[in-house]
């Protein structure tokens, strides 16, 4: 919901930074969307040896730069927008003080820059930009889906974490320290490795027992790995049965809403 007309520069200012309608609003969104990558790809050199060692000052100064940019535009969002607390706790909201505070906690805590990689989440907003409403409401559909199936997500977990525990239990009884399992922990870790199919390597069974306790947890591996992807795919057929509507809220942002909604579900404003 847009803020009262007056003042005139306040009205300007909400259509320029919050509506991609507009051919203003589509420049600054698509010039932010161009600053947020070139902040990405500074980060992305700030942390390679030899360049941070050539031009490290310079990244600084950048990031620097792109940082003050990013907090005027978090305060011009907070100033023109009608309820600043909806906009503050929304996602993009908190995705906007997430992307700017990793170098103001630099002062504190030493390293902490490197969490403005966090910045790509800001790249959301092309969805908004160039009028992807549709995927929008699909992100909103697998995400029903996680949601529905997380209990039994749980379940199968809990089921996997216990086979865990005998597998490794019984290879370390199995094989002992001298073949290389030489702990519980340590057989445990073996286990998770083979059943997930990933096989680094670095811990092998040697006696014959040890082998064939190997290959019956490669097979249950395979056999366990449809599960998860089983509940969610059933979840997901379910939710396309549920018609969702493509409204995006003007003053949270908030995507996904019925199809006969008339008002946000999550701040009330009237769609």
């Amino acid at each position: 919901m847009r803020p009262d007309p007056t003042p005139a520069w306040r009205s300007k200012m909400y259509d320029v930074i919050f509506e991609a309608d507009t051919f203003e609003g589509k420049l600054f969104d698509v010039i932010l969307l161009i600053a947020i990558a070139g902040s990405i790809i500074i980060v992305l050199l700030e942390s390679v040896k030899g360049v941070r060692i050539r031009i490290g000052e310079t990244l600084r100064v950048i990031e620097w730069t792109f940082t003050f940019l990013f907090s005027l535009e978090y305060i011009l969002r907070i100033i023109v927008v009608r309820r600043p607390r909806e906009y503050i706790f929304s996602f993009y909201g908190i995705v906007d003080f997430v992307a700017i505070i990793p170098t103001y906690l630099a002062f504190i805590f030493v390293g902490a820059q490197s969490l403005l990689i966090f910045r790509a989440l800001r790249l959301l907003r092309i969805f908004r930009v160039f009028k992807m409403g549709r995927y929008v409401s699909e992100a909103k559909a697998l995400a029903m889906a996680l949601q529905a199936s997380i209990r039994k997500i749980l379940v199968f977990f809990a089921t996997v974490l216990v086979l865990v525990l005998i597998l490794g239990s019984i290879m370390y009884l199995v094989e002992g320290e001298d073949h290389g399992f030489s702990s519980i922990p340590m057989g445990i870790y073996w286990a998770i490795v083979t059943l997930t199919t990933v096989g680094f390597g670095d811990i092998v069974p040697l006696t014959v027992a040890g082998k064939l306790i190997a290959n019956f947890t490669m097979l249950l591996g395979y056999a366990i790995i449809a599960i998860p992807t089983g509940i969610v795919t059933v979840e997901m057929a379910r939710t396309r049965t549920i018609k969702v509507s493509r409204k995006v809220c003007d003053n949270c942002a908030t995507a996904g809403h019925d199809i006969n909604a008339k008002y946000c579900k999550h701040c009330g404003e009237e769609l």
